[in-house]
């Protein structure tokens, strides 16, 4: 695992990658991406303070400090996404890293606490953040046990035990399973409905945001599940016009083995043969 460190000037830097008994108390970032990311090699390179998202980074970095902590983490710049194998270790650790921090800070990009006039305040911006439609949300709430919310001005919102009432209105999600009952009190059909109506980049991004909230059987059910996802059974031929249109014709005589199998002709053949 990879951390961002800060000194007592403010500046930040990047340690090796550590081993898992080598790693400090470290705080971390859940937030949404947008324009203008700071990067892996933007850190290395030294350019990533000119990027407009850098202020998040501080934000993180700050406030972890002011809580005692010198190290955090932030996804969009402590995984190298260019090494596959980092990559991949990354998203098989993420509930792992999450739960082990000492706490997690929400930044709402789309919340803030700057209402000109007699406005309504923060509370309706908050209940419509497009941080509640993530797919990696899930992990991000349920793993850490202090998740703080902040908003766009860095200013505290509340946690998940002072927001729970809303949080649970927000997602639907049980107030026990972000409260740290074991998730296998909750059956599997339930914990799918947590992740039905989020959004993620990629299909595959469903499984991985769903790692520590299932085993490992469940996970490899639910890939093979997501490989079949982008077929839509209720239009066969519009399906398989979008299938060769993506993806090329279909191969001469690919099929022919299917007509000269032995066990497929004489299903074929016997007038008893109603089952395939």
């Amino acid at each position: 695992m990879r951390l961002l460190e800060r000194d007592n000037t403010g500046g930040v830097r990047l340690t090796e990658d550590l081993p898992n008994d080598k790693i400090p108390p470290y705080a971390i970032l859940s937030h949404t991406w947008g324009p203008e990311e700071v990067l892996f090699r933007n850190i290395t390179d030294g350019i990533g303070k000119n990027k407009a998202s850098y202020a998040k980074i501080r934000f993180c970095g700050d406030q972890a400090w002011r809580d005692g902590l010198k190290f955090f983490w932030v996804d969009t710049c402590c995984i190298d996404k260019s090494d596959s194998a980092e990559l991949q270790h990354a998203l098989n650790s993420m509930f792992y890293w999450y739960r082990s921090a000492v706490k997690c800070y929400v930044y709402l990009a789309d919340v803030s606490t700057h209402q000109h006039g007699d406005g309504p305040g923060w509370q309706p911006a908050f209940r419509e953040s497009r941080w509640f439609s993530r797919g990696w949300t899930l992990q991000e709430l349920i793993a850490p046990t202090i998740v703080e919310f902040f908003s766009r001005e860095g200013e505290r919102l509340g946690d998940k035990e002072s927001l729970e009432q809303e949080i649970h209105d927000i997602t639907g999600i049980p107030r026990k399973a972000f409260q740290g009952v074991p998730l296998s009190n909750f059956s599997v059909a339930e914990r799918m409905r947590w992740i039905e109506k989020r959004d993620t980049k990629y299909e595959e991004d469903k499984v991985y945001s769903l790692f520590g909230i299932f085993d490992d059987k469940v996970h490899e059910d639910y890939l093979c599940l997501v490989k079949l996802w982008p077929g839509d059974p209720r239009e066969p031929h519009v399906e398989k016009e979008r299938i060769g249109l993506a993806k090329g014709g279909l191969l001469a005589d690919a099929y022919r083995w299917v007509f000269d199998n032995p066990d497929f002709n004489r299903w074929r053949q016997l007038r008893e043969s109603r089952l395939l």
